[in-house]
């Protein structure tokens, strides 16, 4: 109201009533504007079909109830109730161990996003055997690879390795045959053997002015001893034979004395005969394997 005394050019002190003020501004009163907004709803519930959805299933107003005493409006429908749940009695037993050792990986994986399958020990026994698949491929894939290192990583990556982890060091240089033919082998052997470690490091990196005549050298390193040590690239063979024969000779100088090579599949540590027939199955079957794919291609 004081805005509308200021709009017509008067105060309070003029002495001038509200309605007279509201009369010449052409403003209603709130009581008129109370009763015309109830009028609106009115009109628009009035005109409101019975038949409309309401908010909440089976709630009706107040009007509409006087309307069907009346019988202005049809009766109320019966709120709607869904059937009682009968359980299946097809697949309501519960699945055990054996059942879903029977499953292939396809199955399960289909199994676990179908929306009828409502049993819990099943999911949890799937859930379980999924974790530990997952932990024991995290194991075996431990390394895999010939990690490059610095003189400054030297202690921290050999010296300071687990105690159940054995380090293969290769002391090399660019642009040495003997180093990149040796350099290929361990990196064969690093794919086959993933919980050994596998590392390179420049030579005088590791040792200041060591002899180029003695690369490539390889040192084994165990619980942060040195356990053997092989100088040039002679001490592993003949380099005029087979690759494949060449890596081979390789993981045997290696298992010569310890059981340097792990696969990670097994969980004690092997003795070195039992890693030593492990190398030779291993490679014989990639050699089968390679026979095998030659005779293939020159049949074709």
């Amino acid at each position: 109201m004081g805005m509308l005394r200021w709009m017509c050019g008067h105060s309070r002190m003029d002495k001038i009533r509200n309605e007279d003020i509201s009369d010449k501004v052409g403003v209603a009163l709130i009581d008129d504007k109370m009763r015309e907004a109830r009028l609106r709803w009115f009109r628009h519930v009035q005109k409101r079909s019975p038949d409309a959805p309401k908010d909440v299933e089976g709630a009706s107003t107040q009007w509409d109830d006087i309307q069907r005493k009346l019988g202005n409006h049809p009766p109320k429908p019966p709120a709607f109730k869904p059937p009682p749940f009968t359980p299946e009695t097809s697949n309501s037993k519960p699945k055990d161990k054996d059942w879903i050792d029977e499953k292939t990986q396809d199955e399960l994986d289909e199994l676990e996003d179908d929306p009828q399958l409502n049993d819990d020990r099943f999911l949890q026994e799937y859930r379980k055997k999924k974790l530990a698949e997952i932990r024991e491929a995290a194991k075996i894939a431990r390394f895999g690879a010939v990690l490059p290192i610095s003189g400054s990583h030297f202690v921290r990556e050999v010296s300071q390795a687990p105690d159940d982890t054995w380090v293969v060091v290769l002391l090399y240089k660019d642009g040495y045959s003997g180093c990149q033919i040796l350099l290929q082998c361990l990196e064969e052997l690093a794919m086959r053997y993933p919980a050994t470690k596998f590392v390179k490091i420049i030579s005088t990196d590791c040792i200041s002015n060591y002899p180029d005549r003695n690369l490539p050298t390889v040192l084994v390193y165990n619980n942060g001893a040195l356990k053997s040590n092989y100088v040039g690239l002679h001490n592993f063979g003949r380099r005029c034979i087979p690759e494949v024969m060449f890596s081979l000779c390789v993981a045997l100088t290696l298992c010569q004395s310890d059981p340097v090579l792990n696969d990670g599949r097994r969980k004690h540590e092997q003795s070195r005969e039992a890693v030593l027939d492990g190398v030779r199955k291993s490679f014989l079957e990639k050699v089968v394997a390679e026979h095998e794919d030659d005779d293939g291609s020159s049949s074709d």
